[in-house]
C-alpha cells in the first residue's frame, strides 16, 4: 500500500462521518438497485458488494468450495496470475478483499477517484473471470487446510462446531463453512468453478458506495462492472429450525480451563420486540463490565475472566448465546450462576436505573460506528441484508430511547427460555457431564 493511499484512509477515519451519513437509494440502467452517500471532500471512494448466501450453498459433497473460491478471487484473473494481479492492484494504490460466511460473500473496494477506472476493472476480472490456477488452488488450500488443523485443537472452535450441530441440525448452519481436511482435500477445479457460478450471482446482490461518485457515475460503474455476473445462483437453502433443549454436552479434552458456549432460540432482526430484546441483552451480558453476568460471574467470585451474551439473528436462524471460560474446577459453578442470571432475567426483567443506563451507553456508542468510508459502505450493504430502511440510521437511536421498562419485562418473558438453555463445554470440567434436560 503506498503513502498516499494510506494517508488518504486515515483522513477517511478521522472524518465527521456521523454528521453527513445521506444514504440515497438509486438504481442503475441495467436495474441493480444500490445505496450511495456522496462525499466529494477527498478523492476517494468505497464499494461493498454482498451476494446472499454463502457457504450455506455448498453442498455436502462439496463443503468448503465456497470459501476455498473467495480465497482463490485476488489469485489471478483474466490474463493476470497472481502475481500480476497483485503488482496491478498495489500499483494503482488499491485494495481489494473478498470474504466469506455462511450467510454471504462479501467484496469491500477502496481506491482513488483518479483510478477509479482502472481498479474497477481489476475488480471486475476478480468477479468475473477468475483462472482458478491449479498452483493456486493448492497454494490456498494448503493455507485452508492449516487452518483446519489448528482449529481441530482449538477448544473454542471444537464448542463452536458442537454447537452447531445441535443447533441446526442437518440445515447447512450445522456444517462447517470451510469445510472439512477430507472435504477440502477433495475439492477440484470444477467445484470451484460452480461454487464460483452459484454465489456471484445478481439475484441476491446488495451493493454500498461511499465517496467521490455521483448517482449517474455509480450506475455507470455498476452495470459495467456486474453486467457478465449470472443472472441467478444456486437457491438459498430454507429456514432452519433451532433445535436446543436444556442441558450441557461435555467434549472432553486436555486443558486446564474449559470453554463453554451456552444458548438458546433467538429472535430475528425484524421481530417487533427486537429492539426490547437487544436492550435486555446488554444489561444481562452484552455491556461489557456493567453486565450483570460479568458482575455475577467475574466481579463477585472471580470464576472467569470474561462472559459475554449476545443476540445471533441469522438469515435462516436465530440463536441467542453466550460465552465463558473458567477453570475445570469452578467451571460447573459459573454454569449455574449463568442459569440463575438467565432465569432472573426472564422473572424480573430489568431495573430502571439499568435500562437508562443502557440506553445511555447504546446511544452514544452508536455513532462511533461511522468511523470512515468503508465502514459505512459496509453497514449500508448490512441495511439493505436486514431490510431496514435508508432512514434507519437517523430513526435507530430513536428505537433504542423508545424500549420501556415494560417492554423489557414482556419481551423478557417471551425471549428468554432458562429451560432451553444449552451448554457446550470443552475441557475436563468437575462436576458437569452430558445430560439433557
Amino acid at each position: 500500500m503506498t503513502r498516499i493511499f494510506a494517508s488518504l484512509i486515515a483522513f477517511c477515519l478521522a472524518l465527521p462521518a456521523w454528521a453527513g451519513v445521506d444514504v440515497k437509494e438509486i438504481e442503475t440502467p441495467g436495474g441493480i438497485e444500490a445505496w450511495l452517500v456522496e462525499d466529494h471532500s477527498i478523492p476517494f471512494m468505497a464499494l461493498e458488494l454482498r451476494f446472499r448466501g454463502g457457504t450455506s450453498l455448498d453442498s455436502e459433497d462439496a463443503l468448503g468450495a465456497t470459501n476455498l473460491m473467495v480465497g482463490l478471487l485476488e489469485e489471478g484473473a483474466g490474463d493476470l496470475d497472481a502475481r500480476a494481479f497483485a503488482r496491478s492492484l498495489e500499483g494503482l494504490a488499491a485494495s481489494i478483499s473478498f470474504d466469506s460466511s455462511d450467510d454471504d460473500v462479501s467484496i469491500s473496494a477502496r481506491f482513488l477517484t483518479e483510478n477509479r477506472e482502472d481498479a474497477v476493472a481489476l475488480l471486475k476480472l476478480a468477479l468475473t473471470q477468475p483462472r482458478f490456477d491449479e498452483d493456486a488452488i493448492e497454494r490456498v488450500r494448503q493455507q485452508v487446510l492449516s487452518g483446519l488443523r489448528s482449529d481441530a485443537r482449538d477448544p473454542n472452535d471444537i464448542a463452536g462446531r458442537t454447537f452447531r450441530e445441535l443447533a441446526y441440525g442437518d440445515h447447512p448452519y450445522a456444517r462447517p463453512g470451510k469445510g472439512t481436511i477430507d472435504s477440502v482435500s477433495g475439492l477440484t477445479r470444477d467445484d470451484l468453478v460452480a461454487a464460483h457460478k452459484g454465489a456471484l450471482a445478481r439475484d441476491r446482490l446488495y451493493v454500498g458506495a461511499v465517496g467521490d461518485i455521483t448517482a449517474e457515475e455509480l450506475g455507470a460503474l455498476l452495470d459495467d462492472l456486474l453486467a457478465d455476473l449470472p443472472e441467478t445462483g444456486t437457491p438459498i437453502p430454507g429456514r432452519a429450525t433451532v433445535t436446543l433443549n436444556g442441558g450441557v454436552t461435555v467434549v472432553p479434552y486436555d486443558t486446564p480451563q474449559s470453554v463453554a458456549l451456552f444458548g438458546q432460540p433467538g429472535i430475528d432482526r425484524d421481530d417487533e420486540d427486537f429492539f426490547p430484546a437487544f436492550v435486555m441483552n446488554h444489561i444481562l451480558g452484552g455491556g461489557g463490565f456493567e453486565s450483570r453476568l460479568m458482575s455475577e460471574v467475574r466481579e463477585k467470585r472471580g470464576l472467569t475472566y470474561g462472559v459475554y451474551s449476545y443476540l445471533l439473528p441469522k438469515d435462516l436462524a436465530s440463536v441467542y448465546m453466550g460465552s465463558v471460560a473458567s477453570a475445570n474446577e469452578r467451571v460447573a459453578e459459573a454454569v449455574e450462576v449463568i442459569k440463575a442470571e438467565w432465569a432472573r432475567m426472564a422473572e424480573e426483567g430489568v431495573t430502571a436505573e439499568e435500562l437508562q443506563a443502557a440506553k445511555t451507553y447504546l446511544t452514544g456508542a452508536y455513532p462511533l460506528r461511522f468511523d470512515g468510508h468503508g465502514q459505512i459502505a459496509s453497514i449500508m450493504t448490512g441495511m439493505q441484508m436486514q431490510g431496514l430502511g435508508v432512514d434507519y440510521i437517523d430513526t435507530r437511536n430513536d428505537k433504542v430511547n423508545a424500549v420501556t421498562l415494560e417492554d423489557v419485562a414482556r419481551v423478557a418473558k417471551r425471549v428468554m427460555q432458562p429451560e432451553n438453555l444449552h451448554f457446550v463445554v470443552v475441557g475436563q470440567p468437575v462436576g458437569l457431564q452430558t445430560v439433557t434436560e
